[in-house]
């Protein structure tokens, strides 16, 4: 799905992951799920790529929904994949936190496990290489993504700035689409470590200068990041 000049979505908005696209390249952020492939070797082909344009992949964080097809990439096209030092462990499979569930509906939890099912998330495959990363870094990848340390959802959750796509990818800082109700806007995300933390984090998007905010989960968000973390609180202290 084409979102601008330089910004596609694969996937939907129960598992989604994005494509900024310049003349010297791709840069994936985020990797879905390991059945997300084909969607993104169709998205690549549909804009005249292909696999050898994509130069490097970005997570957000190592939760298994994020890693996706991440490994594959690297395996088989010697493709770097980036990720934050202190989720590194995490993304090869290393031991994560039990988080409440917290509220669900049967539909929508359904839905999303189904989903998981469809696109191979039961067959999650880790990283065995990463390239550590910090707040603060700029990648020599295309469209230069800036990471900004986001933690609380996980230790190493970041948010990627790409100004040439305008956009903000913030993977599960936040939500549009809870994957357990179906509840919809901007709130915050399930399986958070620390959600607090999380909320405090979101002020860091205040100042940058997008006008999409991307989650991992949900519709992309048109609009200010400056607005972002009130939004969430606000529909966080919602029952």
């Amino acid at each position: 799905m084409r979102l601008g000049p330089h910004l596609h979505r694969i996937g939907n908005d129960i598992v989604a992951a994005y494509l900024v696209v310049t003349p010297e390249g791709v840069t994936v952020i985020d990797a879905g799920l390991p059945g997300h492939w084909n969607d993104l070797v169709t998205e690549l082909r549909s804009i005249g790529r292909t696999l050898d344009d994509v130069r490097g992949v970005v997570l957000t964080h190592g939760d298994s929904d994020h890693v996706g097809f991440a490994e594959r990439l690297r395996r088989e096209q010697g493709v770097p994949v980036f990720v934050h030092a202190a989720d590194a462990a995490r993304a090869k499979g290393g031991d994560k936190p039990k988080t409440s569930m917290g509220p669900l509906r049967i539909g929508p939890t359904f839905g999303f496990f189904v989903y998981a099912l469809r696109k191979r998330g039961w067959r999650t495959e880790y990283l065995t290489e990463v390239v550590e990363v910090a707040d603060g870094d700029v990648l020599d990848l295309p469209g230069a993504p800036r990471v900004i340390g986001l933690p609380g959802h996980s230790p190493g959750s970041v948010a990627i700035h790409v100004p040439i796509a305008e956009a903000v990818f913030v993977g599960d800082a936040l939500t549009t689409r809870h994957v357990l109700t179906g509840r919809a806007g901007l709130q915050p995300a399930p399986f958070t470590d620390e959600p607090a933390e999380a909320l405090d984090s979101l002020d860091r998007l205040a100042d940058l200068e997008a006008t999409w905010v991307l989650p991992g989960h949900g519709t992309p968000w048109r609009g200010s990041p400056a607005d972002v973390a009130a939004a969430v609180r606000a529909a966080g202290a919602r029952p």
